[in-house]
């Protein structure tokens, strides 16, 4: 039956070419539209460590002067408290970290001298953010606590320098230090770079991994925000008593009693630098989850979200339109529904028919407004965002295109198919 009423569907387009073809090009732009701006805010709004985001939390203190405004604790850390915290490991994982920039000196023919994104961080980063490796591993705690000549580097910087991943034992060159490479990690890119929200958001991982106590010793610049406060100048900002915000610090945390007890101890720990002169204002420590991490710092650009609201919008100027148009070819159709009324076709069959006619037009619809979102997307590209690369059509939206399309066609059919259904058939068959 319902290859039959496909064909029914097939006459009644080539019936009304170009009524159909209105329709589908109000459905093909309305779901274009729209798919566009739902490609992009689902990658923008994306979990980037699906599974774990849960358990993994950012943490913050105030240590700022009470005379200071009092207001949300800073987004960063200074070195003394995430040296201390990292010391009395109260997590199941910990890191401290900062952004960076190592300058490379290959020793391959043919390369020349070029700077390359780092990390510079604690050994239970690569554990508690699943970053995988192809060979090798991350270094040890007593390597950060020795400041041991370590790294770990990325599988494109291992190719590059080296022409294989093979290379577990060999020397990286870094500022003129020497670093034994420890690890080389897989593909591994968080999108957004969550871990680190003061650096490219959207741009790639970081090619060169070394421990955060090597980074100092070797005077190793490092990228990013960095807020001192004071009176009085301070020489060294990147020293450990320096009164200076620039350091990120994350804690796996695997159950909610252990969240509650780790931010009690937060707090237990403000107390006693209050108490020591360190702090001035009573304790104001945070604990967030990624996705809260990420809501809190409007990481989805709000011209994103406005875009999608307007695009559905259009997509719903486009149905009611589509509405129109199927209930005048609906109705157009009233002696053809009243003589198969007549024939004894149900009210149900007829609304049936009707409804296939109308998820053809849809599915017709999508199969363009794919074609209208892949063009979207590739104007995204080419636009000055740094999330413009990321644009690209996953198959769970390549199938919410088409599922859009039709269920949009199948919404703007169900009045007309239900007013078409009405049609008195003796009165059609009197009038003609």
């Amino acid at each position: 039956m319902f290859a039959y009423y496909l064909d029914l569907a097939r006459r009644s387009f080539a019936r009304n070419v170009a009524l159909t073809v209105l329709m589908v090009f109000a459905i093909a732009f309305g779901v274009g539209a729209s798919m566009t701006t739902l490609t992009v805010l689902h990658v923008l709004a994306a979990d980037p460590i699906p599974g774990k985001s849960g358990d993994l939390y950012y943490v913050q203190l105030d240590p700022h002067k009470a005379a200071e405004k009092p207001g949300d604790p800073p987004n960063q850390m200074t070195r003394a408290d995430a040296e201390a915290l990292i010391r009395a490991h109260r997590a199941d994982h910990q890191a401290m970290m900062t952004g960076g920039e190592a300058a490379i000196e290959p020793e391959r023919a043919g390369l020349q001298p070029f700077f390359a994104d780092a990390r510079w961080t604690s050994n239970e980063f690569f554990p508690m953010f699943r970053v995988p490796f192809v060979a090798g591993g991350g270094w040890t705690a007593e390597d950060d606590t020795h400041a041991a000549r370590v790294a770990v580097i990325a599988r494109p910087l291992a190719d590059k320098l080296f022409g294989s991943t093979e290379v577990v034992g060999k020397w990286l060159r870094v500022a003129g230090t020497p670093l034994r490479i420890v690890g080389v990690i897989d593909t591994w890119s968080p999108t957004p770079h969550f871990y680190d929200l003061h650096t490219d958001v959207f741009g790639k991982a970081e090619q060169v991994f070394v421990p955060f106590s090597t980074s100092r010793e070797l005077k190793m610049p490092h990228s990013g925000s960095m807020d001192c406060w004071g009176d009085a100048p301070v020489p060294d900002q990147e020293a450990v008593g320096a009164p200076c915000d620039w350091i990120q610090f994350w804690v796996e945390l695997d159950s909610a009693a252990k969240a509650s007890a780790y931010h009690d101890f937060l707090v237990h720990y403000s107390e006693n630098e209050k108490l020591a002169g360190r702090y001035e204002r009573p304790p104001n420590v945070r604990l967030s989850d990624v996705m809260t991490w990420l809501d809190t710092n409007e990481v989805v650009p709000k011209d994103a979200r406005l875009q999608t609201w307007v695009a559905l919008g259009f997509l719903l100027v486009c149905l009611i339109n589509t509405v129109g148009l199927l209930l005048t070819k609906f109705l157009r159709r009233s002696v053809e529904l009243g003589v198969r009324r007549a024939l004894g076709a149900s009210k149900r069959s007829i609304f049936v028919q009707l409804m296939v006619e109308a998820g053809s037009i849809g599915l017709a619809g999508g199969i363009l407004g794919l074609g209208l979102a892949w063009l979207g997307l590739f104007a995204v590209r080419h636009q000055p965002t740094d999330y413009a690369e990321l644009a690209h059509l996953d198959l769970p939206m390549l199938a919410g295109t088409f599922g859009l399309a039709v269920v949009a066609s199948v919404l703007a059919g169900l009045l007309p198919a239900w007013r078409a259904c009405q049609v008195a058939p003796a009165l059609q068959l009197k009038s003609h």
